[in-house]
Parts: structure tokens; sequence; C-alpha cells
């Protein structure tokens, strides 16, 4: 039994009342609109035998007739005056949802359009929903369901180990903690894709996947996982990350790079499934990362960090890479909207860091100028799930709920995530980037280039021999390389 496809009734996140303010904070999103209908109860579901059963409850008859036309015009002969009255409520039940009418009165929104939907590089082309559900598990609305229930949902906690902050000592992240909870979403798709594959979904019973399982016990909320809120706050102090307060994506992806560099180089971090299985590459030009422009790929330092992270092992490793932007002033400039739509369809794609001004979501697909996310904005018990517990209630790590903003409306701070398993796939993300650039009419979301003088150092000075191409490590400037492959500022280009 599933969930149909639809639209989530809107969250705090798309309440006209909320603060213009990309950094007001969850706190005012909270306090001027109402909290979401499943805050408190969990997300509402609509069975598909759900609306079955009301229609068979109006109309007892209504798979019998050959026809509407020939039902009608023998329900008076045919039928009792009560079976009539039933038929014409079943109608009147058809449209209502036919509008969408029935899945707002169940507590959801209407059905998705049959327009195509781009959902983390998987193209679903949806018909126009049925009348009545036809419970064919085939279809592309169910796979596409599939595939969305699958994502690893994570949101809001309370009751947690609490935080170690001399000013606040939390142990809940309600009203402030919604960028960490949408950058943890984003980055355990990557794990995900990376140890399972993207056509991976979530069985419906147990026992679980044991590399499952590992990834979500590193998300977990306590200091003992090693990408739990505790240890990103830690990571991000520098760039203004603090319990009880809010930050952007760019301060987001930088706290990542910091945890991960220094998770690597713990004496302890021994062990593969407590490390980052891939090397990250933030992909920005700016110290501030709020002035706007479009950021660098640099091919060379891409190589030199996988050389790096591979310490002489191979001469690629799987990459991660986080593109924080900026793209307006107080509004999204509207000339971007179909290139962000369209790093959808690149098979490496992540989705998207970000929402509506102070209130970020994780986006992770699209269709027509409609952004469909998973929303952090619920408040759950916190759970901790053992490494090895094949067992565990992964529930609260999943919904079915489809929420959907306009892409107008975005914030125009965000951050586009991409995962390259390997050589090739970095190379073909390269290609999709750089054509996707020629198409943006001189303002590219971001820009690929083989190398950049003079690059800035963050690691150690490596051999270069062991890059892929040979050559290509011999084009760096080792002594002016950031370990994140950043470009300096003057590469910036300002809006």
């Amino acid at each position: 039994m599933t969930s149909l496809p639809q639209r989530g009734a809107a969250p705090p996140s798309d309440s006209p009342s909320l603060s213009p303010s990309s950094h007001s904070g969850d706190a005012a999103a909270a306090s001027s609109s109402s909290p979401a209908p499943e805050q408190n109860s969990g997300p509402k579901q609509c069975k598909a035998s759900l609306l079955s059963s009301v229609l068979a409850v109006f109309d007892p008859d209504q798979g019998s007739s050959s026809s509407p036309s020939s039902a009608s015009s023998s329900a008076g002969s045919r039928l009792p005056a009560h079976a009539s009255v039933s038929h014409a409520w079943s109608r009147v039940l058809r449209r209502i949802v036919g509008d969408g009418s029935m899945w707002r009165l169940l507590g959801c929104a209407r059905a998705l359009t049959d327009a195509d939907v781009w959902f983390l590089g998987k193209c679903y082309k949806l018909s126009s929903p049925p009348e009545e559900p036809s419970g064919d598990s085939d279809s592309e609305h169910a796979m596409f369901l599939e595939d969305f229930s699958s994502r690893i949902w994570i949101t809001y906690r309370k009751g947690f180990d609490a935080i170690s902050d001399p000013k606040s000592k939390l142990t809940t992240d309600v009203n402030w903690g919604c960028m960490v909870r949408s950058s943890q979403m984003l980055v355990a798709q990557a794990l995900i894709f990376h140890h399972l594959g993207r056509s991976w979904r979530k069985p419906s019973q147990n026992p679980c996947n044991p590399e499952y399982i590992r990834i979500l016990h590193l998300f977990g909320d306590s200091e003992a996982c090693a990408f739990s809120i505790h240890n990103l706050l830690e990571a991000g102090k520098s760039y203004g990350l603090a319990a009880g307060s809010w930050v952007g994506p760019y301060a987001m992806c930088r706290a990542w790079q910091t945890l991960v560099r220094t998770s690597r180089e713990r004496p302890e971090a021994v062990d593969r499934n407590e490390n980052f299985p891939m090397a990250l590459y933030v992909v920005s030009g700016d110290e501030d990362g709020e002035r706007g422009g479009a950021p660098v790929v640099c091919i060379d330092a891409a190589a030199q960090l996988c050389y790096d992270f591979n310490k002489d092992q191979s001469t690629w490793s799987p990459i991660l890479l986080l593109v924080p932007l900026v793209l307006g002033l107080d509004k999204i400039n509207p000339r971007y909207i179909p290139l962000l739509k369209e790093t959808f369809t690149f098979p490496q794609s992540l989705g998207i860091l970000g929402g509506k001004p102070g209130a970020s979501t994780y986006i992770a697909g699209v269709q027509d100028d409609r952004a469909l996310y998973l929303d952090p904005h619920e408040t759950q018990l916190a759970v901790n799930i053992a490494s090895d517990n094949l067992e565990a209630d992964t529930s609260s790590y999943h919904c079915s709920t489809i929420r959907d903003m306009a892409l107008d409306l975005l914030d125009p701070s965000l951050a586009i995530g991409f995962y390259c398993h390997d050589k090739d796939d970095f190379d073909d993300f390269c290609s999709r980037a750089s054509e996707l650039a020629e198409k943006a009419n001189g303002a590219p979301l971001f820009t690929v280039v083989q190398s950049v003088q003079p690059l800035k150092q963050m690691y150690d000075q490596h051999d270069g021999s062991g890059c892929s191409g040979g050559a290509m490590a011999d084009n760096i400037d080792v002594e002016d390389l950031d370990g994140s492959g950043e470009t300096g500022e003057d590469e910036w280009q300002i809006l």
C-alpha cells in the first residue's frame, strides 16, 4: 500500500509572512506562520485504498457497468433509490478528486501534473492522474513515489545529547537547524549513491542493507556519530555555525569541508565506515562566499584533490562537488531558473541546498517551474541507529509527502551538489556543465576550466606524478593550491 504522489500542503517555509532576510533564521519563520499540518503527527499519506473505499461506500456498483453513460441511463430502472443517490455522490467525488480538492481534504495537495519530473538525474514521464487509482505498481507515478520515499529525510530532532555550547546546552534544533539538516540530506544522498547506487530503493521489510544502516548511523544526533549536527557545528565555528543561530549555504559547505578534513586527520579514524569515502570539492572563488559571481570548476584542482584523497592508491577517487551560489540580491534572478532546472538532468545531480528566505529545504527534483523538496521542518524524537542494527526502525528517515514551491521564490543564496563516482563520470559532468554554460548567454551558474593560476595552498605539497594524465598535476602551482580546489577572488564574475 503506497501513497499517491502528492504536493504537500504549504509548510512554514511557504508562508508569505516569512521574513525577507535570507539569514532571518527558522525562528522568524516559526513565529510568523503556523506549523505544517504534519508537524506533530507525522506526514499524512494519501492511500490509494482509502479513495477506493470512499468511492465504494457511495457507489457499490461502480465497477459493474460497462460505461458511465450506461450506468446513468439505467440507474433509475436497475438501482434502488439509495443506490442512485450514491451513484450521484460518487460522480461528485470523482469531480473533486479531478481538481485536487480531495487530496487537500485528506491533508495532502493535488496530485502531480502530467509534465515530466526530473529527480536527481532521472526523468519520470507522468501521465495525467487517473480518476481512480489503478493500483498499477509499474506506473511512472508509483516508481517516482518509490524513488522519492527512498531518499534520506533528516528533520528537526528533540531530546538528543546536549550540544557542547557553553551558551546554550540545547537538546533540540527546532527553529534553527534547517540548514544543517538540509545539508545532511544532500550528503546522505551522495553516500547512498556511492555505496548502494542510484537505483537502490528502501526495502519494505527488515533486515536492512548493512551499508544503508551504517549511513544512517553516521547522521545520528550525538558526538559519537561522524556527521552529526554536533560535529558539524564544531567544524563550522569559524564560519559562524552555532547552536541556536542560522547560517547560509556557503558557510554550510565550508563546515562540511572542515569536518571531512579533520575527521580524516584524526588518529583514531581508521574504520572506513567512519571516514568520508570521497574527495570533497567546494567550488567557490570568494572568501566570504556572499558577493555573487560564477565559480570555476578547475579540472586540475579536482585531480589534485583526488590524488591527495587516495594517497597513491589510485589515480582518481569518487568526488563530491558543492557549488555555493548567489543568484541575485533580494530574490533570484529569473535568468538562472532554466539553468537550475537543467542541473537536475545531470546523472551526477544531488539536488540543491536551499529554499525560501530563512527556511532551508533539500530540493531533489523539478516539475514545470516547481521545485520538489524534502522538508526538514518537522520535529521528531532523536534516534541514534547503531551501525550494526539491521532490524532498526528507520521510518523516521523517510517521507512520502512531496512538497513543492515555485522556483522563482527561491532564496538567491543556495548550493548545488554533484557526485562523480570515477574519472569518466567526472569528465561527463564537465562536458554537461560546459554545454550548460554555453546556453547561459554570458551569465553561467559556474564554468569549467582545465587550470586556473594562481591557486591557493591548503594541504601539504604532494608529488603530482600520481594525478590523472600525469601532466595534469604538473600544470598546478602546488605552492598556491587550495585543497578545496578554490580559485582566487579575481576569478569571480560579479553579477
